[in-house]
């Protein structure tokens, strides 16, 4: 079987950031600067939606793109790429219809539906009817959760909501996308593409009118709330006159846990405790490894 990691840093072809154009080099730039200076490599999420909204994939070029613009090697880049499945291996379809199936949407339905849609598109996992990107073309994928139990069973399309969904109402929603219409969804924007809905997770506006104005709740999802209202109940909060001594006993306490810490940018940047390595065959341990980490040697003097 295939690596997938090694494929997005085959050696024989590493990869070219230069097929990327000066307008994706600035929107990277621009997502890079959302960040504190020095610290460059938090932007590597959004930016790797980015060069997936240009390829519809994050392929070596994608890799390398990423890895150049933010210092970092191209298997940091991978290991990033190959960890989220929200990032595609291989060039996605026009639309990317996700099947909840994981407890709650499984039980209602959720496993048929998924069932019937690999049979209709004839793919199985993440796998795509069509040409990969043309009008009508779709990537099937058996979701884990899409965070909308209230609405269970859920499909989503390129990342939109079509909820309480049914074997029949699906079958007929992917139907409408391979003949070259776009359904409105429950709730939320109306569709676009999946290399579009890419670029809007790397942080830019959808500017439709549409998507501005729409809603992206419904009746279950504030139920709560409005029953809350209705009885005239709110979370307590700090007695009235207490939030600013409570302010100061939160930064007081945080200034004391902080007391002689070195100022790292990120605890991936702290050295670890960790176990330092003993190959003394003879030692009275037997060549077990001796503890570094400081609590342990308090424990010792105890």
């Amino acid at each position: 079987m295939a690596n997938t990691r090694l494929s997005l840093i085959d050696i024989g072809r590493p990869g070219d950031p230069a097929v990327f154009d000066a307008d994706v080099r600035a929107a990277a730039l621009e997502i890079v600067a959302r960040y504190p200076q020095g610290q460059s490599r938090s932007a590597l999420l959004p930016m790797l939606h980015l060069v997936q909204s240009e390829q519809g994939y994050v392929s070596a070029d994608g890799i390398a793109f990423c890895a150049q613009v933010l210092d970092l090697t191209k298997a940091q880049v991978a290991a990033v790429a190959t960890f989220y499945t929200m990032y595609k291996r291989s060039p996605a379809g026009e639309y990317l219809v996700s099947v909840c199936t994981n407890t709650l949407c499984g039980m209602l339905g959720g496993d048929d539906i998924y069932q019937a849609l690999s049979e209709l598109l004839g793919v199985g996992m993440n796998e795509t009817a069509g040409a990969a990107g043309e009008p009508g073309s779709i990537t099937l994928e058996r979701a884990e959760c899409l965070a909308a139990c209230d609405y269970a069973p859920i499909v989503t399309v390129n990342y939109e909501f079509f909820d309480n969904q049914s074997v029949d109402s699906a079958v007929g929603l992917v139907t409408e996308l391979r003949a070259g219409n776009r359904p409105q969804p429950t709730r939320g924007a109306p569709l676009c593409s999946f290399k579009e809905i890419s670029r809007q997770i790397a942080g830019f506006v959808d500017q439709r009118p549409a998507s501005i104005r729409a809603q992206a709740t419904g009746p279950q999802t504030e139920a709560g709330v409005r029953l809350a209202q209705r009885l005239n109940q709110q979370a307590p909060g700090y007695p009235p006159g207490d939030e600013a001594e409570a302010s100061s006993v939160d930064a007081e306490q945080t200034a004391a846990d902080n007391s002689g810490k070195p100022d790292y940018t990120s605890s991936n940047d702290a050295p670890l405790n960790t176990f330092k390595s003993d190959p003394a065959a003879d030692s009275p341990t037997g060549g077990q490894s001796e503890r570094t980490n400081t609590a342990d040697e308090a424990d010792k003097g105890k």
